[in-house]
């Protein structure tokens, strides 16, 4: 055994065993995230915190009206954000491919994807919130569907790329036109990918606060009014874990654990779908 291949033995050794003392960190972290969230939480879990509203200090309640809001504000957020997103997506992959027009957007789009969510939620307030003088939901949808955009952009030009030029020559050779052959041909191809972009953006603004203090802010009562300020679960957490009350804290962490099972629950439909993809 040569001097050269004992030493490139022990190297590789060394990176594989850096390599899973960094792997066994990162999880170590995670498990204990969750282990503590599941401790805290589940403890608070009952049928109370889906049918009652949020308490006063002192009293019984539960988080039925942050929960609402924040499905009518993500479902609002989805539909504007999504055929956006799918739209400008299409452009960039379909007919704008060369363009230098697609490389400006991509790179706008690249920097949207990344930037930190408070700074979304600061422009709505400027240019939606100020003007009107209240905070609202609409706001709060708003503000939301800007941070769908960027991922549904960027997951549908992924998408309509990677099906095959060779399977758009065929259409175009049977006389189509091109926009149906997007929709009939690229978009059936490309959809599970598509659909799991969608699902993602979904599971990101699940726990967004920060855009949502500058928007949609925080209602005590239930309200389904869009032009009112209007409860959200991320907001509600964040109010209710830096109080002094236990209860409330306890409706944070049980909140939190809502969060996590419904991100977990739409991550694992994501993967699901984008595995059915692969089949013949």
């Amino acid at each position: 055994m040569s001097n050269l291949y004992r030493s490139r033995r022990r190297r590789n050794g060394l990176a594989t065993c850096l390599s899973l003392a960094a792997t066994f960190l990162g999880l170590s972290w995670l498990v204990l995230i969750l282990a503590v969230l599941l401790w805290k939480g589940f403890s608070g879990l009952s049928v109370q915190v889906f049918t009652e509203m949020t308490p006063p200090p002192g009293s019984v309640g539960g988080l039925l009206n942050p929960i609402v809001g924040s499905l009518i504000m993500t479902m609002l957020a989805v539909a504007i954000g999504t055929p956006v997103g799918i739209l400008a997506g299409t452009y960039m992959a379909e007919y704008g491919r060369h363009d230098k027009l697609t490389s400006v957007v991509r790179f706008i789009n690249d920097i949207l994807l990344s930037a930190p969510s408070i700074v979304i939620g600061l422009f709505v307030y400027e240019i939606m919130v100020y003007p009107m003088g209240h905070f609202s939901a609409w706001a709060g949808a708003v503000a939301l569907a800007l941070i769908v955009i960027p991922v549904v952009v960027r997951t549908t030009e992924d998408m309509l790329l990677m099906v095959s030029n060779p399977l758009r020559e065929s259409a175009f050779a049977l006389g189509l036109p091109r926009a149906y052959v997007i929709r009939h041909v690229c978009y059936r191809v490309a959809r599970a990918g598509m659909l799991t972009g969608v699902l993602l953006a979904v599971a990101r603004i699940s726990g967004e606060t920060a855009p949502l203090l500058f928007t949609a802010l925080n209602n005590q009562f239930w309200s389904t009014n869009l032009d009112a300020p209007m409860a959200s679960l991320p907001v509600v957490i964040f109010q209710f874990a830096l109080s002094p009350y236990e209860d409330w804290q306890k409706l944070a962490w049980t909140g939190a654990l809502i969060i996590t099972l419904a991100v977990l629950a739409l991550s694992i439909v994501a993967r699901a779908v984008a595995a059915s993809r692969k089949e013949p």
